[in-house]
């Protein structure tokens, strides 16, 4: 039986930096603050709400939540606190969380990417009771250089090569903002996201198909996105090109199809990559889900399961 190994605080910080990296896109908080409360909040993934529930930072219940539920000890005994699918949902609600809360409104108008005031703005809104809470986050910070994430967002830099290993990230809610940003610092107006009306939503995951004229570059430019991001999302490497027609993500693929795509049949000159991509679900998962083989191409009328994972002996 292998020896269970407690992660550390590394790990945790190359695991979720690429999302993190990936919200602060989408949502505008800081990749540095992100990081830095799911480190604390969870202790880096070893926490009892981070272990059993996903919840990495330590979002209760609150009026209208509407999903999965788990009771913990906090500030009184028996809280309600949210529980998520996977670390991803987690992280993708913390921005949610933050954008839509009429107390943490405040903290959109500050000058992106201003980790200090973030911190001290979350303890000034009560996200936290600890009265040491933003010296907390400026300071695990600080120690371990979270900052150059929010520079990498800001730089458009590529760093695939940087950044170690693949992250299995995925779940990005589709939400767009046209917010603009009072700043001199520069390549902050390749920040402001803007969506064309060419995207499409699938599985809840906006990609565009193909056009004439359309080349990694172009489109990295038209979707304000990083290097690194098209290739990653739809699970290509540096020799793969792109064809007309073609579908591409925008945003990481899931971990799985959405409701009501249980099952698909095999046709003729499909691929499980095709497949990965036309329900929008990681090529890894896919096989996962199906106990294959990764690189093991199925015979026409295969049946392949999409949200769950297929039972043994069939």
């Amino acid at each position: 039986m292998p020896e269970h190994r407690e992660p550390n605080m590394k790990e945790y910080i190359n695991k979720y930096s690429l999302l993190a990296m990936s919200e602060m896109k989408r949502s505008g908080v800081p990749a540095s603050i992100t990081l830095a409360q799911g480190i604390i909040e969870s202790d880096y993934g070893r926490s009892r709400l981070a272990r059993e529930a996903n919840n990495h930072f330590g979002i209760k219940c609150h009026n209208g939540w509407t999903g999965r539920k788990i009771f913990h000890d906090d500030d009184k005994r028996n809280e309600c606190f949210r529980k998520y699918n996977n670390a991803d949902e987690s992280y993708i609600d913390h921005s949610d969380f933050l954008m839509r809360g009429s107390r943490y409104r405040f903290l959109f108008s500050l000058r992106p990417g201003d980790y200090r005031s973030w911190a001290r703005g979350l303890k000034k809104a009560g996200y936290a009771t600890n009265p040491r809470y933003a010296d907390m986050l400026i300071d695990m910070i600080e120690k371990n250089d979270l900052h150059v994430y929010d520079e990498m967002v800001f730089s458009g830099k590529d760093i695939s090569r940087i950044y170690a290993g693949s992250n299995d990230t995925g779940n990005t809610d589709s939400y767009s903002t046209e917010r603009d940003f009072d700043s001199n610092e520069p390549g902050i107006d390749n920040f402001i996201i803007s969506r064309k009306s060419r995207v499409e939503v699938r599985n809840r995951i906006e990609y565009i198909r193909v056009r004439e004229g359309d080349t990694f570059s172009s489109l990295q430019e038209e979707f304000d996105l990083l290097g690194w991001e098209l290739r990653m999302y739809n699970e290509l490497d540096e020799r793969d090109g792109i064809q007309v027609g073609r579908l591409l993500y925008l945003q990481p693929k899931r971990s799985k199809a959405a409701r009501g795509n249980d099952f698909h049949i095999v046709k003729e000159g499909e691929t499980m990559y095709s497949i990965s991509q036309l329900y929008g679900i990681k090529l890894k998962a896919l096989y996962k889900k199906n106990r294959m083989e990764p690189g093991y191409e199925p015979l026409p009328g295969t049946e392949l399961w999409l949200r769950k994972l297929k039972p043994k002996g069939l």
